[in-house]
């Protein structure tokens, strides 16, 4: 026995030599001690303590390469078949959806569906302290993110995968929220700061098996080149930079490297052109975590030469042979399709194409992240339906054909009934209606009021802006004033937006602004009408109750009596004065 074994042994028996005592018993030997006390109890009498053994925490399941394969921390060979969730490169720096639904139901949701993995786009904007969501969450569903900012957000979308199985791809998908950029750097954000903010989650998430990999920038395009051996537009050699900075850090992750967007007069997708890659492949420090990346898309994006040619759809497996398949098929190494989807998995072109995509993954035995769980891919759609309930059938039946188990125990047990939801029951008026507001200036006696407002349109239906009436409540303290309305800001046309103040006591309330449009829709899927509205009032103190405006997000709160939304004369939002 060793010496830690023994010092487990005594403490063994000074723990039962409390357990014997506080039962009145009076005596108890140690091993090394001697007997202390006077005579024990006979044996029978002694209480009997149940034990269980400690459960082991699993080890570490970080994941490797050999030859074109994925392989786990055992050597088993594993294949991601996962889906992206967009919306953390956005403004709303959080999921797109969850200002429909729980994010949490929705992860449920991925699982029950039969993906493994996430890939998770976001933007170095998204990982600014600072960079807290003013939109795009419906509190009441989340209450756990709210006050959250974008990287507190990725944790919990992480802490969630986790206690699912799942596994994480993070995805460098924009610098800024606004778009991507076609190089992994710019003019105000340099490649070093993009170096940085990765060695920062490489270390933030180190040790936690549930993050896989950095897909390192989304769709290089443009001048990005391969192979050239210019620095400032060479990706292969950026890659290979940002890679090793990264496993300084953190040995463990894959580093995912996508391809440019053309090579001379060879144009394919952006980030999928990897057909350099056999000439001038990425050297990594750690050799045995790079796996390349390609997207690949159908007509419903762009219409490509090959899906006009004769032999299509034939003609295909040649074209992804040589812009990325062959990495796989050489067994030069693996390869991971980041993005592709469309609308149509049917008998027309674009159905053809992704059917076509999936029996080629599935013969080379090729990993992917389906473009995307979201509906709101102006392009592609979704595997979501836009009410961002409800499933696409025709292309689950055609995922599900290629898919392969979580890579991980699970914490939850997630319900095959969770693949299909039933959406959420709105307690008043149409579905997903809300309004945001603040407001835009200190407020004191005498100044202009100056509110913005911002009405969501989070649910499936599309709503005819004559049909909607802001009524924004008051306590006036000259009622037959002119309080002079105008609209210094509007993301429509500022003379469509209409204000008119209305006499009718409420509660302690006096007036109402009321605001209405004289024409245009509001979309589904996440869509508002985004207002900053000035008036004059002779105690323009009354406005501040919303607190300090300097540091106030936009706030969402249908209990506060001063804002409501109607329906063609029907309140569907807010609560009335009184």
């Amino acid at each position: 026995m060793d010496e830690k074994r023994k010092k487990m042994g005594r403490y063994t028996a000074i723990f039962l030599c409390a357990v014997l005592l506080s039962q009145a018993l009076v005596g108890c030997t140690s091993p090394g001690t001697g007997t202390v006390g006077l005579t024990p109890l006979p044996s029978a009498t002694l209480p009997r303590v149940a034990t269980k053994a400690a459960e082991k925490p699993a080890a570490p399941n970080f994941l490797s390469t050999s030859g074109s394969k994925i392989v786990d921390s055992t050597g088993k060979e594993v294949t991601l078949t996962g889906i992206n969730w967009f919306g953390m490169e956005t403004g709303t720096f959080a999921p797109h959806g969850i200002w429909a639904r729980k994010w949490t139901e929705m992860m449920d949701q991925i699982v029950a569906l039969g993906f493994n993995t996430i890939r998770l786009p976001y933007s170095n904007e998204a990982l600014n302290p600072k960079a807290v969501p003013t939109e795009g969450i419906d509190y009441d569903y989340n209450p756990d993110l709210e006050g959250l900012n974008g990287l507190q957000i990725m944790d919990k979308i992480i802490e969630g995968a986790r206690d699912r199985g799942l596994k994480v791809i993070l995805d460098r998908h924009r610098i800024i929220k606004e778009g991507q950029s076609k190089l992994w750097y710019n003019d105000k954000y340099s490649e070093q700061q993009w170096i940085d903010d990765w060695v920062m989650l490489a270390e933030r998430y180190k040790g936690n098996d549930t993050v896989i990999g950095a897909d390192l920038h989304n769709e290089p395009a443009g001048d990005a080149a391969w192979g050239t051996g210019d620095p400032k537009t060479d990706w292969r050699l950026a890659a290979e930079r940002a890679g090793n900075a990264i496993h300084e850090a953190n040995p463990d992750w894959l580093i995912i490297v996508e391809g440019v967007e053309k090579f001379e007069r060879d144009w394919y997708w952006m980030g999928g052109n990897l057909s350099r890659a056999r000439e001038y492949p990425v050297r990594l420090k750690i050799p045995n975590k790079l796996v390349y990346s390609a997207h690949d898309y159908g007509p419903g994006v762009f219409m490509q030469g090959w899906f006009q040619d004769k032999s299509f759809p034939e003609n295909l497996p040649q074209i992804w042979d040589e812009h990325w398949g062959y990495l796989a098929k050489e067994g030069i190494a693996p390869v991971l399709l980041g993005e592709f989807g469309g609308r149509s998995v049917g008998d027309d072109i674009e159905g053809k194409w992704q059917r076509k995509l999936i029996d080629y993954l599935k013969e080379n035995g090729i990993s992917y992240t389906y473009w995307s769980f979201n509906p709101n891919s102006s392009d592609t759609g979704g595997l979501l339906k836009d009410d961002w309930f409800g499933i696409d059938k025709a292309k689950r039946a055609l995922l599900g054909s290629y898919q392969f188990p979580l890579l991980a125990k699970p914490k939850v047990n997630v319900s095959p009934a969770a693949a299909e939801p039933a959406p959420y029951t709105m307690p008043v008026g149409p579905s997903g209606l809300k309004v945001a507001f603040k407001p835009a200036l200190p407020v004191e006696r005498g100044s202009d009021v100056v509110m913005e407002f911002k009405i969501f349109n989070t649910g499936y239906a599309t709503y005819n802006l004559k049909d909607l009436e802001l009524r924004y409540w008051f306590k006036a303290d000259r009622p037959d004033e002119s309080h002079l309305f105008s609209v210094d800001y509007a993301n429509i046309e500022k003379s469509k937006i209409v204000g008119e103040f209305v006499e009718e006591q409420q509660g302690d309330q006096t007036n109402y602004l009321k605001v209405t449009f004289k024409d245009g829709t509001l979309q589904n899927n996440g869509a508002s009408i985004e207002m900053k509205l000035r008036f004059k009032e002779a105690d323009g103190s009354q406005h501040q109750l919303l607190g300090d405006w300097s540091f106030m997000p936009f706030k969402m709160m249908k209990d506060w009596d001063r804002v409501t939304l109607h329906i063609n004369g029907e309140r569907v939002w807010g609560k009335e004065p009184g």
